[in-house]
């Protein structure tokens, strides 16, 4: 619509956004009227109009079976849009048009923005399966006729209540009209099912909504006066209610054809098993977040114990070893508790590495520098956990072999994320490899687990190299279905 709107007509940026407010309430008037809506707007020079937006109704047959968005009508072909656009009024006149053996009654509604008539709205209804309308049916015309006149008058759409459509309740989903005292005039199936599962046992027709729907869900204090005010339709409003066995959500759009105010349209929806749903899935993360909460805590415990066991060795090989394995709890911690913090089973990796490198740091403090550089980005928690355990042994490997008593120097860890794969490198300046080194067969037990880790779960690659510099370079590639 912005780039018709912007190639056809000389309407200015404000216009456009009441066209996009107006556009994004029509299925309403789609629906109560059982008919097609096609918003047409005058071209710049005015000979022609060109069909900007398009709506099919939900609650009967369509009249276009083709989209008619982008197409261009001459002025004068069609008089009934002339009429509209010229007068400022409805225009209803006319024989039924015949399309495609289908007979089609074609109606304009002038669009009107601050005295202006910005474009007007074809309503196309489908004749073929006329016949005696209901009283749901006659209640959802009337109701289209108000909102029509609104629109003709300007004061439809209400700006300052922008509504999320694909949330918000449908006419199908209940509907409740209510005369200018919030007297209940007549109410849906839907509506009336709605309303008995809130604890309505009687018939809701000739009762005073805002009131009856306080009682039914009570609050205190001034939520229950302002509750019956927005149920009695004063103002367009969105609002929940919870009361006995269900929840409903409501929406009051009130009717002012003619600039008085003559009643309101209440749009329900019965939302009782979706928030039910919605609580559950929060007490589901809930519950998993409490879980690697308490992970982390008893892993911590783990490595407090370990740590206090390593102060008691006297050989020290064992309490290296030891410190080793702390730090190879402390990286599963990390992990468990990011994802504590989460709503998700993913996390922002980039937290994790740095974190890590700040605990693998402690073994040489103030010698070795290490820094990150790059972006892991998000992962799965599948990934995260054996990854941060293969960046502490990487790291750890780094400074116990890398540099000796006293040395100083770097170790940079580098992340490359590509639409195919991860690439991680973790490099140092040190000391290098042995002569005859190979990676794939030789090494402690860190460089073990790491290859377990990466081929095994991460179903990567993982290799030692000389850093072109000086020094070792570890390169690692994990798929990105990893």
């Amino acid at each position: 619509m912005n780039d018709l709107v912007r190639q056809h007509t000389g309407l200015d940026d404000s216009d456009l956004e009441w066209l996009h407010l107006l556009v994004s309430e029509w299925q309403l008037l789609s629906d109560l009227s059982f008919a097609d809506l096609v918003l047409w707007v005058p071209t710049l020079d005015g000979t022609r109009y060109v069909s900007v937006a398009q709506m099919r109704p939900n609650t009967g047959p369509t009249s276009y079976q083709d989209d008619m968005v982008g197409h261009l009508v001459p002025r004068g072909r069609r008089p009934m849009l002339d009429a509209a656009l010229d007068e400022g009024r409805i225009v209803r006149e006319g024989d039924p048009e015949w399309r495609d053996e289908v007979p089609v009654r074609v109606e304009s509604i002038p669009v009107r923005r601050e005295g202006r008539v910005l474009g007007v709205i074809a309503r196309n209804t489908n004749l073929l399966t006329v016949r005696t309308p209901s009283r749901l049916e006659l209640t959802y015309l009337q109701s289209a006729s108000d909102l029509a006149q609104m629109i003709a008058a300007g004061s439809f759409p209400f700006p300052a209540e922008q509504v999320d459509m694909d949330a918000a309740p449908r006419a199908g989903d209940g509907l409740i009209r209510l005369d200018a005292d919030g007297i209940v005039q007549y109410a849906s199936p839907n509506a009336l099912s709605a309303y008995h599962r809130l604890g309505l046992a009687a018939d809701i027709v000739g009762l005073h909504l805002g009131a009856t729907t306080a009682e039914l869900a009570p609050a205190r204090g001034p939520v229950d006066e302002a509750m019956v005010k927005l149920a009695s339709g004063w103002a367009p409003r969105e609002a929940e209610v919870e009361g006995g066995d269900g929840v409903i959500q409501l929406r009051t759009i009130p009717l002012r054809p003619k600039g008085t105010h003559i009643g309101s349209l209440v749009l329900l929806r019965d939302v009782t098993e979706l928030r039910r749903r919605e609580r559950e899935l929060m007490t589901k993360d809930a519950t998993i977040r409490e879980i690697h909460h308490r992970v982390k805590n008893n892993l911590q415990t783990v490595a407090a114990l370990l740590r206090l066991q390593a102060r008691r060795m006297d050989s020290d090989k064992a309490r290296e070893a030891l410190e080793e394995a702390v730090r190879r709890v402390g990286s599963i911690a990390i992990v468990h508790e990011t994802l504590s913090q989460n709503l998700d089973e993913r996390v922002e990796f980039d937290d994790i590495a740095d974190r890590v490198l700040s605990m693998v740091a402690e073994i040489s403090p103030g010698r070795v520098t290490a820094r990150r550089t790059g972006h892991f980005g998000i992962l799965t928690a599948e990934v995260a956990t054996p990854l941060a355990m293969v960046l502490t042994e990487l790291l750890q490997n780094a400074l116990e072999h890398g540099f000796g008593p006293g040395e100083s120097g770097t170790v940079e860890v580098g992340a490359t994320a590509g639409r195919d794969k991860l690439i991680i490198t973790v490099q140092d300046n040190g000391r290098g490899l042995p002569e005859g080194f190979n990676p794939q067969r030789a090494g402690n037990l860190g460089l073990q687990i790491v290859r377990t880790l990466v081929v095994g779960e991460l179903a990567g690659t993982f290799d030692m190299v000389p850093a072109p510099e000086g020094g070792t370079r570890v390169v690692l590639e994990l798929p990105a279905e990893a």
